[in-house]
């Protein structure tokens, strides 16, 4: 069963970007506080591209017997640098739209199928529930790196 907190984030955490990000201009959205880290902008493109891989990794689980993932790399990602392109308004949009398909995905599931497990490469086996709890923190992470660079007053 998707417990409550799962369910709630899952389906409203992505919409706390905007807040964080509504009195930000352009420069700073793109702004690189140190070299060779992410800006705001950097970090919203990340989440809004790894959602669909999500997505595949997810139907993946559920029509293969325990597959194994690797790490998702940004930098090995040829396409992450398309998505870089796009503004920030446009990879929230796709941010909303991919997390709308995760959301009916995930909660049209069986119990059987959210039992289903996929092998992730630190945390080993893991169930569609507990890939779908680390999908959440992991974007969590990023929000709170995105606020961070949002308030930082350097």
């Amino acid at each position: 069963m998707i417990y409550p907190s799962l369910l709630e984030r899952l389906k409203n955490q992505h919409t706390a970007i905007t807040p964080i990000i509504a009195k930000l201009n352009e420069r700073q959205l793109h702004y690189r506080l140190e070299a060779g880290k992410w800006s705001i902008h950097d970090n919203i493109t990340h989440l809004a591209k790894y959602q669909p891989i999500f997505l595949e990794r997810i139907n993946t689980i559920l029509t293969t017997d325990e597959p194994s993932f690797g790490r998702y790399k940004a930098e090995e990602d040829n396409s992450f640098n398309i998505w870089r392109e796009f503004s920030t308004g446009k990879l929230i949009e796709k941010l909303a739209a991919g997390r709308e398909a995760i959301f009916e995905r995930i909660t049209a599931l069986s119990e059987t199928e959210l039992n289903r497990t996929g092998n992730h490469p630190l945390f080993g086996k893991l169930t569609v529930i507990e890939w779908t709890e680390f999908f959440v923190l992991h974007e969590a992470h990023h929000l709170f790196t995105i606020f961070k660079l949002a308030h930082d007053n350097r």
